[in-house]
């Protein structure tokens, strides 16, 4: 993009808000252009892509029969119920997050909690898929080392008071930023404190963990780290910065 048009673009997007619009990124601080992203979260549930037992013995089939048919379906029929309700005509669930604070505390909560398990299930894969070369120096460049990338995660993971999320964005200075939002929240919605494109979250709420790991939180962080899916988490690195 030129100078003269990126400044251009960026003049006319309001300050703080950074979504992408279903597969594509709309307005962001950073005047990011509108473009592509594949498998972005839509109004319903896609299928997981993996069997319950997928990700034992890190994550067990039980609890991931239980927040996948239970809780996260009941957030997409919640979140549709409420859209319904309220007679809106989103195109794209960024859409809607990035004006969020216009509706009720129903759409909020459910809208969140259908876009962050959908991308959840998407950063985990059976045994995990190991960082690349490539994205190693990104997390070096970023955080010192991947060891303290990690460490500082867990950290913001553990430190969620009660339920909510912990999350490594693009922030809208195109870098690398943990942060973490309370109960279904997330940093593409207008009334997120940090705003930026997420490429790896971590669902800290007790339903996640609690059949297997009890009251242990750090335990089922520590495990987690052996099935996410680092090759889904670098191609959302690159979007988000490609932009």
């Amino acid at each position: 993009m030129k100078r003269r048009v990126f400044l251009g673009n960026a003049a006319k997007l309001s300050v703080g808000t950074f979504l992408i619009s279903g597969s594509t990124f709309l307005q962001s601080c950073a005047g990011y252009k509108s473009k592509s992203y594949p498998g972005t979260p839509n109004f319903t549930q896609a299928a997981l892509p993996y069997a319950y037992n997928g990700l034992e013995p890190y994550i067990d089939a039980a609890t991931m029969e239980l927040h996948y048919s239970k809780h996260a379906a009941g957030y997409t029929k919640n979140m549709n119920d409420a859209i319904a309700e309220e007679k809106l005509s989103y195109k794209t669930l960024d859409e809607l997050l990035a004006n969020i604070s216009k509706h009720s505390v129903k759409l909020r909560n459910n809208a969140g909690g259908h876009y962050n398990h959908e991308s959840f299930w998407k950063s985990m894969t059976p045994g995990g898929k190991a960082l690349s070369a490539n994205f190693t120096k990104v997390l070096e460049s970023s955080f010192g080392s991947v060891s303290d990338f990690k460490n500082k995660f867990a950290t913001a993971a553990t430190g969620v008071f009660g339920s909510g999320w912990a999350w490594l964005i693009v922030n809208k200075n195109k870098q690398l930023e943990i942060v973490k939002t309370a109960n279904q929240d997330n940093p593409l919605m207008n009334v997120a404190e940090v705003k930026g494109f997420p490429i790896l979250g971590l669902d800290v709420w007790e339903h996640a963990y609690y059949l297997k790991y009890q009251n242990k939180r750090a335990d089922y962080i520590t495990n987690w780290w052996n099935v996410v899916n680092w090759e889904e988490v670098e191609k959302r690195y690159n979007f988000a910065i490609s932009q």
